[in-house]
């Protein structure tokens, strides 16, 4: 679709041409409404669905948020926000500004994460022999730059991932007979 044409202009689209329409795959337009964040279009009479203008718009708006690394639970007040003509942009700037203090949480982590990495490969004698400080610290977990990274964050969600927040145990690297 070209950039110019308002989506308010544009007819009914399958999936597909929707899909193309707003850069959005046709199965996460599928999820999006079954968790609510876009209404279930309207269906033609051979049952398939039929997006118009305005659920165009709405699912820009959330490709967009999405590119900006917004959750779907922020997306979904941002979304009762732009649709509130009566809203406060008080509300829609202290939700922007909770979500950069997030994403400089996120990007500290990263920076430790990237530093443990480099202090490792710099232990790593990069050679023909099979002992590697890289993989042992994988297996064992011992690093503690990523720990004291993860123990930082202020939403466990965010730095338990860094911790084997599943529980699995470590994998053990093969012996070479």
């Amino acid at each position: 679709m070209d950039a110019l044409v308002s989506p308010l202009d544009i007819g009914p689209l399958d999936i597909s041409r929707c899909a193309r329409a707003t850069g959005v795959p046709a199965k996460t337009i599928r999820y999006y409404e079954s968790i609510g964040l876009l209404p279930p279009p309207k269906r033609a009479l051979n049952g398939y669905r039929r997006y118009g203008g305005n659920e165009i718009e709405t699912l820009r708006f959330v490709r967009r948020a999405r590119d900006l690394g917004f959750s779907l639970d922020e997306i979904a007040k941002l979304l009762a926000l732009w649709r509130d003509k009566n809203r406060a942009s008080a509300d829609v700037k202290a939700l922007a500004l909770e979500h950069a203090r997030v994403l400089d949480d996120r990007i500290e982590q990263l920076k430790a994460v990237r530093g443990t990495i480099l202090a490792l490969a710099e232990r790593c004698h990069g050679d023909r022999r099979p002992d590697c400080p890289i993989l042992a610290d994988i297996a064992t977990g011992t690093d503690h730059h990523i720990m004291r990274a993860a123990r930082k964050s202020p939403r466990p969600d965010r730095g338990a991932s860094l911790n084997n927040a599943r529980g699995d145990s470590p994998a053990r690297p093969k012996k070479r007979k």
